[in-house]
């Protein structure tokens, strides 16, 4: 579902699986790779980004670009900037023990991105939905 409000675009997913599952998997950078359409790669000194955290991500198109995790809420919300701009924030809502809602927020100049986040939430829904065992590790 994709929702516009005032400052940004949200590109929302229900999916089937217990909301710290689905965190871990957001918060791995190991693992951005998997689910991020737009990233190959990921270069950042902790596996599990928190506030603060910074490293560099290898674009879909071949080149790196600096990152900094600017927001950060444990288990609920974390956003960046990527090259100094202001980027999507991720946020995740508990439905129930074995639901949530995922949800990207993107900035409206960067609106048709919309189309790459729909692209991430299927990837994540698969993995997460799939394999319950899937970050727990």
């Amino acid at each position: 579902m994709i929702g516009v409000c005032r400052s940004h675009v949200d590109v929302d997913r229900v999916l089937r699986a217990p909301a710290p599952q689905v965190w871990n998997l957001l918060v791995d950078t190991k693992r951005w790779s998997e689910w991020g359409p737009s990233v190959r790669a990921t270069e950042c000194a902790q596996r599990r980004i928190t506030i603060g955290s910074s490293g560099r991500v290898l674009t879909a198109l071949g080149f790196w670009l600096e990152f900094l995790v600017t927001e950060f809420d444990e288990g609920r919300y974390w956003a960046w900037s990527v090259s100094g701009i202001r980027a999507t924030g991720h946020r995740l809502d508990v439905l129930r023990h074995d639901l949530c809602r995922l949800a990207f927020e993107i900035p409206l100049w960067a609106m048709p991105y919309a189309s790459v986040c729909l692209i991430a939430l299927r990837r994540i829904a698969g993995i997460v939905e799939s394999s319950p065992a899937i970050g727990k590790s």
